[in-house]
């Protein structure tokens, strides 16, 4: 039977359920929630969190550096343990010119036998021109070998884009990502293509959001940050939207697997938002999510960033407490996802 004290640790990192399959009926459960209310950062100050779990169960965790100016690699045989594993910079940003600022964002992906980041980045000399970028590395493991810039995306327009996100669904790999459209007033809407090339998309660029809805646009009018997974015959989006702040929160996005992913009919958006900053459990502007797997290979997690506090330290950009939280993700009856958006991090 594990004590009362290991089944809060577990739990703070979102691991609960698989402690709770083993145990006895009179095996002791987590105080309340309301003992609970702040959840624990399963790693500080990094936003924009993105992990990568292999078949064998190694997990990779990448994010964004309050710093802007590299990307690093951490690597554990279980979530729990990316909190104290050793952080690897694998890239700087350049001195001078393309990627030399504003290293935002990136993501760690794994096909063609290859591993890729997608990251966003500005210009030195331009901070705000900013663009996705590739890295590729052939090594069997990331941590090793070399990264080579195989750089931009290539988009059919040339504007503030970021945010790339990758995945493969009947044999063909697409790209979803934040772009702005030059003759429209808004900061970023959202687009799917087909990936031709790790730098290259196909011909057809479709429009799947757009920040329209009121709770999409306050600040700034953004739709950004999407992150796939695949359930129950659905190819579901969660996509973040408003300023970095108290305000900014994650919406969803869903179409059928069967349909035609480049036709923009083929997806729908839910009119709320599915998770929001909750002042009762210390979540300030949660999004920029990903998704991944627990330990035991089946239970969905979402990861995502967050602040514990309301007011900022300096801007958005500048303070540099964005943490990295793990959570559960629960399946309503319909089959799709449930945030938890009154739950805490520790159930």
């Amino acid at each position: 039977m594990k004590s009362v004290l290991s089944v809060a640790a577990l739990s703070a990192i979102g691991l609960v359920s698989g402690l709770l399959m083993s145990c006895t009926p009179v095996c002791e459960l987590p105080p309340p929630a309301a003992q609970l209310s702040v959840a624990e950062p399963l790693v500080a100050q990094r936003a924009d969190p993105f992990i990568h779990r292999t078949p064998e169960g190694r997990y990779y965790f990448i994010a964004t550096a309050p710093e802007f100016d590299r990307i690093e690699l951490r690597a554990a045989d279980s979530l729990a343990d990316l909190k104290t594993a050793a952080a690897k910079t694998v890239w700087r940003k350049r001195n001078t010119g393309a990627m030399g600022a504003n290293i935002w964002a990136p993501e760690l992906h794994y096909f063609n036998n290859t591993w890729y980041i997608y990251f966003a980045a500005g210009d030195a000399e331009k901070p705000w021109l900013i663009r996705m970028y590739v890295l590729a590395n052939e090594s069997v493991d990331p941590l090793i070998g070399e990264w080579k810039e195989l750089g931009r995306v290539k988009t059919a327009r040339d504007s503030f884009a970021l945010d790339a996100t990758s995945f493969e669904h009947k044999g063909q790999r697409y790209l979803v990502w934040a772009q702005k459209d030059p003759e429209e007033k808004l900061n970023s809407a959202l687009y799917i293509a087909k990936l031709i090339s790790p730098t290259q998309v196909g011909e057809v660029e479709t429009e799947i959001s757009r920040p329209q809805l009121d709770w999409e646009i306050q600040g700034y009018k953004v739709n950004e940050g999407a992150a796939v997974i695949v359930r129950n015959g659905k190819i579901f989006i969660s996509y973040s939207a408003s300023a970095t702040d108290h305000r900014y929160a994650m919406g969803l996005l869903w179409a059928d697997a069967e349909s035609d992913l480049l036709a923009a009919s083929s997806w729908h958006k839910l009119p709320e938002p599915v998770f929001t900053t909750n002042e009762t459990l210390h979540r300030y502007g949660p999004g920029h999510n990903s998704f991944t797997l627990a330990d035991d290979g089946q239970t969905d997690i979402m990861v995502y960033h967050a602040r514990d506090y309301l007011e900022l330290q300096g801007t958005p950009l500048t303070d540099p407490n964005r943490h990295t939280y793990i959570r559960r993700l629960g399946w309503t009856s319909e089959g799709f996802p449930d945030f938890g958006q009154n739950k805490p991090d520790t159930e």
